[in-house]
């Protein structure tokens, strides 16, 4: 047990993945490797877990609230299983001004779910998140934390949506 919660929770395999991103750093820096690892642990298991943050934590000796902080301060950390596809719609000011909070809705409306939820099918996650540094081609989203989509109109969401759904969405 590490800090009370199984060993077990992280693959061998991603601990030596953890080590050799811990390599790049000064020994007495391994933490500055938080983020890598976190981003290990969710290739892994499609999220970022308590207990997967306590044994990281374990690992680059820090606390499990500083790895929390961590993980709850990006949107590209999953604190929970997520869909196939996570959407993310950008609601920060300038974004709202250009239609940011209607794309929000739109995609509520379309997908049967609100800001948080996953679809029953389990292809769609709907997330709004702080700006993704594109304000001037708002509305925008990010597909799967990967790929930015811009001046995102209704007819636009609706197609994105059904072609996600059709290239492999259950």
């Amino acid at each position: 047990m590490i800090s009370g919660t199984p060993v077990n929770v992280i693959s061998e395999e991603a601990k030596v993945r953890f080590a050799r991103e811990v390599a790049k750093y000064p020994a007495d820096q391994k933490q500055s490797a938080v983020m890598a690892c976190l981003a290990i642990v969710q290739k892994e298991a499609g999220y970022v877990s308590t207990a997967s943050e306590a044994v990281v934590a374990d690992y680059l000796g820090m606390t499990p609230i500083a790895v929390h902080e961590v993980t709850t301060f990006y949107n590209m950390y999953n604190q929970h299983p997520v869909g196939q596809y996570k959407l993310n719609v950008c609601t920060n000011l300038p974004c709202q001004l250009r239609d940011g909070g209607r794309a929000l809705k739109h995609l509520e409306q379309k997908l049967a779910i609100k800001m948080g939820e996953t679809t029953a099918d389990g292809v769609f996650t709907l997330q709004q998140s702080e700006c993704l540094g594109a304000c001037a081609d708002s509305p925008v989203l990010l597909v799967n934390d990967q790929t930015m989509c811009s001046f995102m109109s209704n007819d636009k969401l609706d197609q994105l949506v059904d072609g996600l759904r059709a290239a492999g969405g259950k």
